[in-house]
């Protein structure tokens, strides 16, 4: 198929990577930087991403833009019927879900958000586990660092405007979101967040905890990047009284304990995981087969969703808006 990316930072390479290694021909890029484009794949290059859409023949566009650009690009894509891959999150505003999703619905083109801890083999096998299990409940924590150098990389980083939050809508949204996935999606949470290492250098917060849904139905969450280094995220499960205890590659269920091999080495930065390779070959699938895609934009607004009510929530029962 014929691809495009828009934004050609970090995460860019990545999925280039993963493109060009899938057989897909890439040929448009847009960047506002004229000079990061000198060494972007693609016979065109671009500033402006509306022109390139109506400009090239695209099948799939990939948005790997900051946070606060990705609800209008989507839209975009979606009117002129191109089919969209973007990356987390869906957005971060609330006014912007309903308007994605109006988009999608009045399009024939597929919009897929990349959740890829989904797609890890450990995740899997708990996933269909938890299938007709109940009294579901969880707590799971993500503790990493991340200095004032990390947040000084880009201008967008570390501000509400732009990147919409801190720890708990970038660094710990895939755990978040994976939590969700196992045990449900909470009516209600209260939520505290404080800014403990970095403020006088970021708007956001560096720390949050959730306390979501109600006994023997719900989650505890923590997050921070304040800790003294980056350590493995942690993740429990208890499900109709029995726990299991989910890593990276190794799950126990209670007793049992089961390791998980990827299919691919992990590409790019090491918190990135190893499955966006498969997240992508499933929705490049899906887009040829018209097959639906599950992280759609409704799948990918539960976590978005989740954030946005702690960020409200000041340690106060917030309703989650679904």
């Amino acid at each position: 198929m014929k691809s495009a990316i828009i934004g050609y930072g970090n995460i860019a390479k990545l999925h280039e990577q993963v493109l060009k290694g899938q057989g897909h021909e890439i040929v448009a890029v847009c960047d506002v930087n004229e000079a990061v484009l000198r060494n972007a794949p693609g016979q065109s290059h671009y500033t402006d991403y509306v022109e390139m859409l109506d400009r090239e023949q695209i099948d799939v566009v990939h948005i790997c833009t900051p946070h606060y650009l990705h609800a209008d690009m989507i839209i975009a894509a979606l009117e002129r019927g191109i089919d969209v891959l973007c990356e987390k999150p869906l957005c971060i505003r609330e006014e912007d879900i309903p308007r994605i999703l109006e988009a999608e619905k009045n399009s024939k083109a597929q919009l897929g958000v990349c959740l890829q801890n989904r797609y890890n083999a450990a995740n899997l096998a708990v996933k269909t586990y938890l299938e007709g299990k109940k009294s579901l409940c969880a707590t799971a924590s993500v503790t990493w660092y991340r200095d004032a150098a990390y947040y000084a990389s880009g201008a967008w980083r570390g501000k509400w405007d732009t990147e919409g939050g801190g720890v708990l809508i970038n660094q710990a949204l895939h755990t978040l979101d994976l939590v969700q996935w196992f045990v449900g999606m909470p009516e209600q949470l209260r939520a505290t967040i404080a800014c403990m290492t970095l403020s006088d250098e970021i708007e956001v917060e560096d720390t949050a905890v959730i306390l979501a849904g109600k006994p023997n139905q719900g989650f505890t969450f923590y997050a921070t990047n304040g800790g003294a280094t980056d350590c493995p995220v942690e993740l429990t499960v208890r499900a109709d009284g029995e726990w299991i205890k989910v890593m990276p590659k190794d799950v126990l269920f209670g007793n049992r304990h089961e390791h998980y091999e990827e299919g691919a080495m992990a590409l790019g930065k090491a918190c990135y995981g190893s499955s966006h390779g498969a997240l992508i070959a499933d929705y490049y699938d899906c887009v040829a087969t018209g097959r639906h895609f599950t992280i759609d934009g409704s799948e990918a607004a539960k976590v978005v969703q989740l954030v946005l009510a702690a960020y409200r929530s000041q340690g106060k029962t917030e309703i989650v808006t679904q």
